[in-house]
């Protein structure tokens, strides 16, 4: 009897370990459960916890001088202060302005950011699948507490430019080029932030797309963002300059979750900030020579040389190997290893920042082949430290740490697709 208990207990160990990683056929079952559990708790909060006003009627108030005929972004304010966000912000919360009789059904509001945060997470776990994560990963998807509080319970701009951005992915995932393009822009034009993961972008262009085909994306994405500016450039075209894509905005040190630890002195300092800054720039560059161009065969010499001259760094055949290496496993990785470095070395992350973060890092940590106690275990710092409020010089330190760990596990996993690409002159050879 203690025999078959003992067997009955194994079968059944060994099934869950099957399941959880994507060796059984109930493993596709996984996702959609976990789907209908996080819609569920999606309705309890709203149901239960009581929203928190932050940024929404400042967001109202700015839309609301916009839909009355104002298109000077410095003359556009709100209780918080200035527009700081680009036009596809407005546009899409001009939208939310009417819906929500001009921002006052909160209620409202709340369910459509459910709705947002369930789509971007069938977004997600659709890349997951894509880029064949094993099922253990997927709890984390739907885990977070700040990530729910950021989507439902406070309605940030960031849960736009999250959902478009995954949106981006999955069409990367799908070699839909242009429509990827679209998506991604519409993101940036919605909130900067999206800029952290530009290079990557491009390099996912060139490589898969081949390099004329990557500047007509590029061009596409550039005309986007003249064309949803152009009211506002017509009325004042430095102004909207300054103000949507402010890259000196000076940040206040009591919202800082990343860099409480080193002090308000240091924190304000024009010299930290720059060391920020040729950090970021030095680890994208390794990233971008030693990773991202790895399917490509070439040293990154060999590629920027004829791109300066504005031709192609490919023959049409190695366009042609090159882009059959952009998988979805690699579009996955390079975009979100650039967001995560953008966010290491960001000169503050507010905790709406965590919409960014929050779906990258269990991605990440897998890729990177630690242990999935490992994975789990890091995962539960960051989101420990991103609960704490306000920060703490503790809390700070473990979020930088976190990302930091994450950068570095992914820099030292050894790549696929590292082969060198043989030309049309080794092929002749060869025949």
């Amino acid at each position: 009897m203690a025999s078959k208990d003992s067997g009955f207990v194994s079968q059944a160990v060994r099934l869950v370990f099957d399941v959880a990683n994507g060796r059984s056929a109930l493993s596709k079952l996984v996702p959609p459960c976990l789907f209908l559990l996080d819609a569920v708790l999606c309705a309890l909060i709203i149901w239960k916890i009581p929203y928190t006003e932050i940024d929404w009627k400042a967001y109202m108030e700015q839309v609301s001088q916009f839909v009355s005929g104002e298109h000077d972004y410095t003359a556009i304010k709100g209780g918080t202060g200035p527009l700081v966000y680009p036009a596809a912000h407005v546009y899409t919360y001009s939208v939310l302005y009417y819906l929500t009789d001009e921002g006052k059904n909160i209620f409202l509001a709340q369910q459509i950011f459910a709705v947002l945060y369930m789509a971007t997470l069938a977004l997600v776990m659709a890349c997951y699948w894509r880029a064949k994560v094993p099922p253990y990963v997927f709890p984390l998807l739907i885990l977070s507490k700040r990530l729910h509080s950021v989507f439902v319970l406070r309605c940030f701009n960031d849960c736009f430019a999250t959902f478009f951005l995954w949106l981006a992915i999955f069409l990367f995932q799908r070699r839909d080029w242009t429509a990827a393009s679209i998506a991604y822009s519409w993101g940036l034009g919605i909130k900067m932030s999206l800029l952290l993961v530009l290079p990557a972008v491009g390099v996912i262009l060139l490589l898969g797309r081949g390099f004329s085909d990557s500047l007509k994306c590029a061009m596409i994405m550039l005309n986007i963002q003249i064309a949803i500016a152009t009211p506002f450039l017509q009325e004042n075209a430095g102004g909207y300059a300054s103000k949507a894509f402010e890259l000196t905005r000076q940040f206040f040190f009591k919202w800082t979750v990343n860099w409480r630890f080193v002090g308000e002195e240091m924190f304000l300092s024009r010299p930290f900030s720059l060391i920020l800054l040729a950090m970021h720039g030095v680890v994208l560059t390794g990233f971008i020579a030693n990773k991202w161009l790895k399917p490509a065969g070439k040293p990154l010499s060999a590629i920027i040389m004829p791109i300066l001259q504005f031709s192609s760094p490919f023959s049409p055949r190695e366009e042609l190997v090159v882009a059959s290496r952009v998988t979805p496993e690699y579009v996955m990785t390079t975009i979100l290893s650039a967001n995560v470095i953008g966010l290491l070395f960001a000169r503050t992350l507010h905790y709406q920042f965590y919409s960014y973060l929050a779906w990258s890092t269990p991605y990440l940590l897998w890729r990177s082949g630690a242990h999935p106690i490992i994975q789990y275990g890091l995962w539960a710092l960051q989101e420990w430290a991103w609960n704490v409020f306000p920060s703490t010089p503790i809390s700070s330190c473990v979020v930088v740490g976190v990302l930091a760990t994450t950068v570095v596990l992914i820099a030292f996993h050894k790549d696929d697709n590292a082969a060198p690409v043989p030309d049309s002159t080794s092929n002749r050879k060869n025949a």
